[in-house]
């Protein structure tokens, strides 16, 4: 059986934020999120995670996770160290087990990888196993001690490390794999006795080591996938990687991405095939998109569902469900609660709140259309507002299938405009509008003949 410690009692303090640093985002969710998905992806049946600074805060956010969370104590009378974070888990370690060390501030670690480290480390029988990688600039990380025979011999902190072993440049990711009984007989042998006062889990392998007991390095190819995050700008790092491999999935899934580098896409949102998103779109939260979409330039879309052939220009659209065939924008606002049905024109400065439209309906611009439901085969006009708010209260507006609503009019809620009723522009509708009637709420034209010349207004004379 496989199971995973997952370090994430760090404090964060580089990334000057209260908010814990396993909870900030990437691509939409928290960077806690991507280690233990990759874990569990990785057929680890058993997730543990240390929490420490944030800990409930922690805890609520992974709630409906399948995970097991025990608390570091943290405070000047305790000590510090991976190895004592680690033994926080101990009573759950089992002796045949294989135990995966991994860290709640490491995103880019892929299940792949995981699976492979896993699969070495049991194919060779090895009691302990460190993932390790060739990187330009080692400084930060413990380097990688072998011998001539290129076994490893030990893991050397870099505030521990000479001269010569400052210039090595394969590094510990601080990612391991041991086998459980030989991992709790070692952390009841280590000690702080380093330059950090700190209990090290690098010391279980030289505790195996001096056992002769098989100890391995899996070697990487990628040293992206180890990236730890300690500030804003590793954060800001780590999205920019996260964001390439999410858009990248989707183009291999058959979805056309215009300008990859300049789409933000977050993880959990779907798109259907032969989709097209053009650049500055952001796609983000529980997103449906259908198939044969195009999501136009600068188009903002939020826990919303999109049905098929639906078109889209740099238009947002909130916690709102559009069916298939429907074209939105430019500039179009589509606010919570809102359903659009099939074919429907929603066009340019049309704002939509809380309501429901019809099949086939259209409102082709400069309208706002907020607590209704309407029909199918609508027309509302240029200009139209439905009037929902009194100042204390919101009503609803009804619509039924047909009707025809004229530019620059106003219908004052609760009212309702009934099959094939018809309201001419310029009206300001209070009461019922009859089936198949025409309705004029404006007052009558007056010319006042040579109003201007009597005023003196004219400067042409």
């Amino acid at each position: 059986m496989n199971i995973s410690i997952i370090l994430a009692a760090g404090e964060g303090t580089r990334m000057k934020s209260r908010t814990p640093k396993v909870l900030h985002k990437i691509c939409g969710r928290p960077i806690l999120e991507y280690v233990i998905d990759a874990s569990r992806n990785a057929n680890v049946e058993k997730n543990y995670v240390i929490v420490g600074h944030g800990g409930d805060e922690v805890r609520e956010e992974f709630k409906n996770k399948d995970v097991v969370f025990e608390t570091q104590p943290i405070g000047e009378e305790y000590p510090y160290g991976t190895g004592y974070a680690v033994m926080q888990a101990i009573d759950h370690i089992k002796d045949e087990e294989n135990v995966l060390i991994l860290y709640g501030d490491a995103p880019l670690i892929s299940s792949k990888t995981i699976e492979d480290f896993l699969a070495y480390h049991v194919e060779n029988n090895y009691m302990g196993t460190v993932l390790t990688a060739y990187v330009e600039d080692p400084t930060g990380y413990g380097r990688i001690i072998r011998d001539s025979n290129g076994e490893i011999l030990k893991i050397v902190e870099q505030k521990d490390a000479n001269e010569e072993e400052l210039n090595i440049n394969e590094i510990n990711s601080g990612i391991y794999c041991f086998n459980g009984r030989e991992l709790k007989e070692a952390l009841g042998k280590i000690d702080n006795n380093n330059a950090q006062n700190e209990y090290y889990i690098t010391d279980v392998i030289t505790i195996l080591k001096d056992k002769n007991q098989n100890v391995g390095a899996f070697l990487i190819d990628n040293p992206d996938e180890i990236y730890g995050i300690n500030s804003k700008v590793q954060l800001a790092f780590c999205e920019k990687i996260m964001r390439q491999r999410i858009n990248e999935k989707y183009m291999e899934e058959g979805i056309t991405i215009i300008n990859p580098e300049n789409t933000y896409i977050e993880k959990g949102v779907k798109i259907g095939q032969d989709s097209i998103i053009y650049p500055g779109s952001i796609l983000i939260g529980d997103t449906i998109i259908g198939e044969d979409c195009i999501i136009g330039e600068n188009v903002r879309i939020e826990n919303s569902k999109i049905g098929n052939k639906v078109h889209i220009y740099s238009s947002t659209i909130e916690d709102s469900t559009v069916d298939d065939k429907c074209n939105i924008g430019p500039y179009a606002h589509l606010r919570p609660n809102s359903h659009l049905g099939k074919n429907i024109k929603i066009g340019n400065f049309v704002e939509v709140k809380n309501s429901k439209i019809g099949n086939n309906s259209k409102a082709g611009h400069l309208a706002y259309v907020g607590d209704a439901d309407v029909g199918e085969n609508v027309n509302i006009g240029c200009g139209v507002v439905f009037v929902n708010y009194n100042g204390k209260e919101k009503f609803r507006t009804i619509v039924e299938d047909n009707a025809f609503v004229g530019s620059n009019s106003n219908l004052v809620a609760p009212v309702l405009v009934k099959e094939w009723g018809y309201v001419a522009a310029g009206s300001t509708i209070t009461d019922q509008v009859g089936e198949g009637d025409l309705s004029i709420a404006r007052a009558r034209q007056i010319n006042i003949q040579g109003w201007v010349d009597k005023k003196g207004y004219r400067t042409d004379k």
